[in-house]
């Protein structure tokens, strides 16, 4: 037993010192070329400076977003509007989604604060008991579908975006209803169809318990969704900096072509426009993206859509974004938001780790087609001269 596990150990560090050069080979291939073309100094100006200005000027406004929604959001459940939200959508589960009513509760709780709130109603008994094994599956594409919507949305509206963003919440409908139905197709007949979580109920009810005075409820739940806000602000912190600076870098171009590579903020090497080029007239016919570089924004979106929402305002600031990629934008944004570390952490409580590729296939289809769906309303809208 010890020479076989010295045999394991000596295999498992062979492994690693690949991985290692491996690492340092892509590494360096990628700084080094940027490094060639930029010259070393101005992409390590260029990679402080953007970091910073995302810091102060992106972050900082996310986060006062993220206080003030937690704050609403938090009301919103303390006095029962999200409980009087859930019976009226809860008519619209069943047929639109394949879901008993009371998960309507799922994306109002993803919705009014972020993906990981999905996890913690699924491993609530007193939740998880309405559904059956393949629904409560499912569920993971469905809740993750309206990530951080109400960050989202007050985001892209504060930059004067309303139309596109309601629009794009209309595609992001479309995209969950794609997503959770595609997975309860992948699953028919993995498990057993008839299948419930103990303690299944026959009466739909999800209760928020109170306690206090009215004016102590409205105060602890203000400044509670406020904290949270303040948590969330704080956790998107990485993604901007690191994602969205990594991700910019390779999207940009000097700031002033005539002088070359000055160091500046936001500037770059095009390489991601470069290759989205090659396939421009797809993306312009699926979502009307007439500058190559707007592809950056659903990419970012599958790890992070705080760090997504980062790159909005250069975007706008370069003139290349309107109402139609607002609603993109917003349709995308959401269903994306994160769901690469919520469908694998999820499926995982709910031991089906062996279901996180269908999951992440299925919502990849339905956010694609959350966007393409904001894209093409937002032109019949249009059409009409009704945005």
């Amino acid at each position: 037993m010890s020479a076989l596990k010295k045999l394991k150990e000596r295999g498992y560090l062979e492994r690693r010192r690949y991985e290692a050069l491996l690492f340092l080979l892509i590494f360096g291939a990628f700084f080094g070329y940027l490094g060639h073309v930029m010259g070393v100094t101005n992409l390590l100006n260029t990679l402080m400076r953007t970091a910073h200005d995302l810091l102060m000027n992106t972050v900082f406004f996310i986060m006062g977003i993220t206080v003030i929604t937690g704050a609403l959001g938090r009301l919103m459940i303390e006095f029962g509007v999200v409980r009087l939200l859930e019976v009226m959508l809860a008519p619209l589960m069943r047929p639109l989604f394949n879901l008993p009513g009371v998960s309507a509760l799922a994306g109002l709780m993803t919705f009014f604060s972020d993906n990981p709130a999905i996890i913690s109603l699924s491993n609530d008994k007193n939740f998880s008991r309405y559904f059956k094994t393949h629904e409560l599956i499912s569920l993971t594409n469905f809740g993750t579908a309206f990530g951080m919507g109400l960050i989202v949305l007050a985001f892209m509206s504060g930059l004067g975006y309303f139309s596109g963003a309601m629009i794009g919440l209309a595609g992001a409908v479309i995209g969950a209803v794609i997503s959770t139905r595609l997975m309860q197709f992948f699953i028919k007949g993995k498990i057993a169809p008839d299948k419930q979580f103990e303690g299944a109920g026959d009466e739909e009810q999800i209760t928020f318990k109170s306690e206090g005075s009215t004016f102590q409820r409205f105060l602890n739940a203000m400044l509670d969704g406020g904290k949270s806000g303040v948590d969330l602000g704080l956790a998107i912190i990485p993604g901007v900096l690191v994602i969205s600076s990594i991700i910019m870098i390779i999207t940009f171009k000097p700031a002033d072509p005539t002088i070359g590579y000055q160091g500046l903020a936001y500037e770059g090497v095009p390489i991601l426009p470069h290759v989205a080029g090659w396939f421009s007239g797809v993306f312009d016919f699926l979502f009307g993206f007439k500058n190559p570089e707007l592809i950056a924004f659903p990419v970012t979106s599958l790890g992070a859509v705080g760090a997504a929402l980062s790159m909005v305002k250069a975007f706008i600031a370069q003139g290349i974004v309107g109402g139609n990629e607002i609603a993109v934008f917003t349709a995308m944004g959401m269903c994306w938001s994160g769901y690469l570390s919520t469908h694998t952490a999820m499926l995982d409580t709910l031991n089906f780790r062996e279901l996180t590729s269908k999951a992440l296939l299925a919502h990849t289809i339905g956010g694609l087609l959350a966007g393409v769906s904001a894209h093409y309303i937002f032109v019949l809208l249009s059409y009409f001269g009704i945005v």
